[in-house]
């Protein structure tokens, strides 16, 4: 069970990972000795995955971000797994969801521009395993991007 002190520190981490163990320990209100050892068994626990640089995809030159709808013709088991695997391959496509109603998949897709994601799109995703059709909606601005989680809800029930 998750107490205050884990989540101040889950919260801490998503605003800034590269906090050290004195800042972060500082902030929670711990000595740097079990704010440590708290850290260590939060990632042991899966609770942290990972740290991360943010790197802006604009300043990287992937100026187009399109959500991509793929449609399979079939939904069952070992054809599902090999689309799945194929798409894991792709650099391109940084995310993927499996969807509710219409369609099979979400993709969030990055290229440099149209003409790279029209080749990507008609060489790479229509010709994905057992995709029947593609659906595509293109960013025209980013109004809310972040990767941390509301903690409130945790907080709430301790």
């Amino acid at each position: 069970m998750l107490d205050k002190f884990d989540l101040t520190i889950l919260d801490e981490l998503q605003r800034d990972g590269r906090l050290t163990n004195a800042e972060l320990a500082q902030r929670v209100g711990l000595s740097a000795a079990p704010c440590w050892r708290r850290v260590r068994a939060l990632e042991e626990a899966g609770y942290i995955r990972g740290y991360h640089a943010d790197i802006d995809r604009q300043k990287i030159g992937l100026g187009v971000l399109a959500f991509v709808r793929l449609d399979a013709d079939r939904n069952s088991g070992d054809v599902t797994r090999e689309l799945e695997e194929a798409i894991r391959k792709i650099p391109e496509v940084i995310s993927c969801h499996y969807i509710s109603g219409a369609g099979t998949f979400e993709l969030q897709v990055v290229a440099q521009d149209l003409d790279a994601f029209s080749r990507l799109a008609r060489t790479v995703l229509i010709n994905l395993p057992n995709v029947k059709d593609l659906h595509t909606s293109f960013s025209l601005g980013e109004v809310k991007e972040s990767r941390a989680l509301p903690l409130a809800h945790l907080k709430a029930a301790t």
